[in-house]
């Protein structure tokens, strides 16, 4: 493991940030109902509060001592949704989520994704218990951990600190961001990590098996998470943005996006302005794809900038002839 340390006492994260970071991949991980899958309502889960003869007897409590010890489960597939697979241990739900299996394709398409999980079930899967909480109801598991050492993780987990330089391997990718394999423990780089510019999805910037270097974060030591970012280890294109453009400069740029409310356009190395599509051109048009594709070279006019919130507006009305308009 390659390591190179870069202390950077600028930047701490805050409980909430850490929360909020994480705050996606729960969301979409945990189970919900679907029409062709099995869900944890299709069960009955016993709560915290329900009474056990002995304390060896509480499930909830026999997770808590597995997790801490580390232990392996072969456990059979019972269900799955678009979130993952269920599997069944001593009366209680678990939840597998996709992001913690070993051997699932990436796909971009839901009902692609559930045709895959659905070769699961019935199968048994070698998984640990990476985190159990009583009051909520959740048990949930990982194949991944499973293939991990307890020592070789707390390993690099103890060496690890926000500011290091490491290098790793993308492992998996998500709609909330890409897993990285940093040699025996993974690290996730949220979607909001990987670029300065707008990302929305992981596969537009990384790759499966791709190597790369990233910046740690924060490392949580008690729930084994460890917080990446790939657009650290650049220059702050934001960073002052108002030094450099001005309301009524025109600049030269590649549309790199076309949406519904308008078009993205590069200016400088994950850094877009956004014209939106009331400045797109004079008349009516149907979509701003009618306007303009991407991968096309424009000339704009700078609007406003705003380096702290981020915001470069621009117009591609009344600019030179290189739009194809009258200056």
């Amino acid at each position: 493991m390659n390591l190179e340390t870069t202390p950077d006492p600028s930047h701490h994260l805050d409980d909430a940030y850490w929360q909020a970071l994480f705050q996606q991949e729960d969301t979409l991980d945990l189970p919900s109902s679907d029409e062709h899958t099995q869900s944890f309502d299709s069960f009955s889960v016993p709560s915290y509060e329900e009474h056990y003869p002995t304390e060896t007897e509480n499930p909830w409590e026999l997770a808590q001592q597995l997790l801490e010890a580390d232990e392996l489960l072969e456990l059979k597939v019972i269900g799955y949704n678009k979130g993952g697979l269920l599997v069944r241990w001593n009366g209680l739900q678990g939840f597998v989520p996709a992001s913690q299996l070993t051997d699932l394709p990436q796909f971009h398409l839901p009902g692609e994704r559930l045709r895959a999980l659905r070769q699961w079930m019935g199968h048994t899967l070698t998984l640990k218990i990476i985190e159990v909480n009583p009051r909520l109801n959740r048990l949930i598991l990982s194949e991944r951990a499973s293939r991990v050492k307890a020592e070789t993780k707390e390993r690099i987990l103890s060496r690890l600190k926000p500011g290091d330089i490491i290098e790793g391997t993308i492992t998996n990718l998500t709609d909330f961001g890409a897993f990285v394999d940093l040699g025996g423990v993974e690290g996730l780089i949220h979607l909001s990590e990987l670029s300065w510019s707008r990302v929305t999805h992981p596969g537009h910037i990384v790759k499966p098996q791709q190597k790369v270097k990233v910046k740690v974060l924060n490392v949580d030591l008690q729930n084994e998470r460890i917080a990446l970012s790939l657009k650290r280890l650049k220059r702050n294109p934001w960073e002052g943005v108002e030094s450099r453009y001005y309301p009524g400069q025109l600049v030269e740029g590649i549309v790199s996006n076309v949406v519904n409310f308008g078009a993205f356009v590069q200016l400088e190395d994950e850094l877009e302005g956004l014209v939106h599509i009331s400045e797109l051109a004079e008349g009516v048009f149907l979509h701003p794809r009618n306007v303009v594709q991407v991968g096309d070279r424009v000339v704009a006019r700078v609007l406003s900038v705003n380096g702290e919130a981020k915001r470069l507006a621009l117009s591609l009305r009344n600019v030179p002839s290189a739009n194809g308009q009258k200056p």
